[in-house]
């Protein structure tokens, strides 16, 4: 009788079992992480949005090299064409040398090599993307070439300019004008956060809580043993190889016949 008045107690008065106290623990301290990393994120953003403030006396800083006009282009008829079609594919390089040379090695000796530097090339995805600023007259004067990409290990698809011959590198001053303003206190809240983050260890818990995961992305270099020829293919296009095929061994049986 005394056993059932305590059961019945612990019932009425909804005390928590030890499984649900550590799991009340739990989902308290992941609360907790998830809001230290939306702070942190608040902080960083804050960081990003300071203004740029200019220096009273500008510096150089190494050398700057971009891609311009040729002379001959800049006078002909279609020189405000391919100065647009600059602006989306030019590329920026940054060297403390004007000569922008690289240290290689090559059999057993360190030598210097110039660097070297293309126009921009898109990638399949890119150039498929709806956030293309080309132009169809422009995707006219670009080819599309296969690669082997040794990270991804595997073939890659580019699509790459065809008269790159129309521009040349400039070289110049890459002088220092502005600095990004600096706050001491929100700094050091940053740096703050960022030590007690570290010394806890909190990081991977927080990534795995706030971003479902912390294992890194990678490219999945297993062969099948067997591919469907007809997956990712639509019923007419799969029709119309099939059509073909079929009056292809028609022809060569009449052929034989004869």
């Amino acid at each position: 009788m005394d056993n059932y008045l305590l059961d019945d107690y612990i019932l009425c008065s909804r005390l928590k079992k030890k499984k649900q106290k550590k799991s009340a623990v739990k989902k308290d301290f992941e609360k907790q992480l998830i809001q230290l990393d939306k702070f942190e994120d608040e902080l960083l953003h804050k960081r990003r949005a300071l203004p740029l403030v200019p220096l009273a006396t500008p510096y150089q800083k190494g050398w700057e090299r971009n891609f311009v006009l040729r002379e001959d282009i800049a006078r002909s008829k279609e020189a405000l064409f391919y100065k647009t079609l600059l602006e989306k594919i030019n590329t920026v390089q940054y060297s403390s040398e004007k000569s922008f040379k690289k240290k290689k090695k090559r059999k057993r000796k360190h030598v210097y090599v110039e660097k070297l530097q293309i126009v921009k090339e898109f990638s399949e995805s890119e150039w498929r993307s709806p956030k293309l600023t080309l132009t169809d007259k422009e995707k006219i004067h670009f080819y599309k070439r296969e690669r082997w990409c040794p990270n991804c290990k595997r073939y890659k698809i580019h699509y790459i300019f065809d008269e790159s011959w129309r521009y040349v590198l400039r070289v110049r001053p890459n002088m220092i004008t502005h600095t990004k303003m600096v706050d001491g206190v929100l700094e050091s809240e940053i740096a703050r956060i960022s030590n007690y983050i570290t010394n806890h260890f909190l990081r991977n818990s927080m990534i795995k809580i706030a971003h479902g995961s912390v294992n890194y992305w990678r490219w999945n270099t297993k062969k099948l043993k067997y591919q469907n020829p007809l997956s990712n293919k639509q019923i007419h296009t799969v029709m119309d190889e099939y059509y073909k095929e079929i009056e292809y061994l028609n022809k060569e049986s009449l052929e034989l016949i004869r």
